[in-house]
């Protein structure tokens, strides 16, 4: 804990802290008033004021009180140290003004020991209950980051089985046979992918980021089930550039993203033939994908705001909503995954997403 001594008399301030001298404490000392107010205002990292309540130009009472109108130093705790007399009028004054305690001159060297480490056990555990707030709000982070990844990622093969039933439903009576067994078991293979994302999605809800299970994936046969499952328009063509490589690691975390850029580039394709292009090179530390598109392309305002949180693209498709958050939740996967995500884009020509996987 760092305390800041406040006392016009120096020999006073080197009594004061020879008496609190302690591992672990750190003392700040001010002369007056105003110097108090100064590296108050500069410093956040104070527990403790032991403040002097007789000074010339400015007394303890006013500094007492300056500081706890100002949001910054209004937490801090104040001892006032003071030769005035017991007087029930003076220590309601100080109270007043914001003490937390009072300490009468000459010092009690025990009394004054003991009520400073009172204050420092309870400021250890403001501070303690400070660290578990933001632990609590960035698990609150990371859960609506969740919830979004999961009801978007589930999102695409529900709209596709739900498009595919009504179509085979129009056509029921037209139809040829060996086209509806086609088209049924384009239904089952969304629908048992469905089934074991929802799988996966419980599982990693149940564990931590440690406990969440690594498996093998084979990369080539991950991407045809993520681009067949999108059920994309059959102007757009999939494209493999070489063999992509098969992985060890959290599969469901690999697909997200996966799923999430490759919709993307069939979404917002606006030729008459379009093409989605995975590749993938491989370094000393990282898997470097890349996934490539010949639509639209974006902006460069688009392209330094594309992973922003709620920042939209140009959309050119009207086959599904936006909300501006998917790319965002995406940069976050990779980050926590040790890589990074950036963008190449021509106007008119189309775009490629390039996303780092640790090895």
């Amino acid at each position: 804990m760092t305390i800041l001594l406040v006392d016009d008399r120096p020999e006073n301030l080197i009594a004061l802290q020879d008496i609190l001298e302690q591992e672990g404490r750190t003392f700040i000392t001010a002369n007056s008033g105003y110097e108090a107010l100064k590296i108050m205002l500069r410093n956040n990292e104070i527990g403790l004021i032991m403040l002097d309540v007789q000074m010339p130009e400015m007394d303890g009472f006013e500094v007492a009180r300056l500081l706890k109108s100002n949001t910054k130093t209004k937490d801090v705790s104040i001892i006032f140290v003071t030769a005035i007399s017991k007087e029930e009028q003076y220590v309601l004054k100080g109270f007043e003004e914001g003490a937390v305690d009072y300490l009468q001159k000459p010092l009690d060297i025990n009394l004054t020991r003991a009520k400073v480490n009172v204050f420092e056990h309870l400021y250890n555990y403001q501070q303690q209950l400070k660290q578990s707030l933001l632990k609590v709000e960035a698990v609150k982070a990371q859960l609506e980051r969740f919830v979004y990844t999961v009801s978007h990622d589930l999102k695409s093969p529900l709209s596709g089985i739900v498009l595919m039933v009504n179509t085979i439903l129009y056509e029921l009576e037209t139809i040829e046979r060996e086209r509806l067994g086609e088209k049924l078991n384009i239904v089952e293979d969304a629908s048992m992918h469905l089934a074991a994302m929802v799988d996966s999605i419980l599982d990693y809800s149940k564990k931590s980021y440690d406990e969440q299970k690594k498996e093998e994936v084979d990369l080539n046969e991950l991407i045809l089930d993520i681009f067949r499952l999108l059920f994309p328009p059959t102007n757009i063509k999939l494209s493999i550039k070489g063999t992509l490589p098969t992985l060890y690691t959290r599969k469901l975390k690999l697909q997200q993203v996966f799923q999430n850029l490759i919709s993307n580039a069939i979404k917002y394709n606006d030729k008459e033939i379009g093409l989605v292009e995975v590749a993938c090179e491989v370094t000393d530390k990282h898997y470097v994908f890349s996934v490539k598109d010949n639509g639209a392309g974006m902006t460069e305002e688009d392209k330094w705001d594309i992973f922003s949180l709620f920042r939209k693209g140009n959309k050119t498709s009207e086959r599904e909503s936006s909300t501006g958050i998917g790319l965002n939740v995406m940069k976050i996967i990779v980050e926590e995954q040790g890589g990074k995500i950036w963008l190449d884009t021509v106007p008119g020509e189309g775009s490629t997403f390039y996303f780092e996987w640790e090895k």
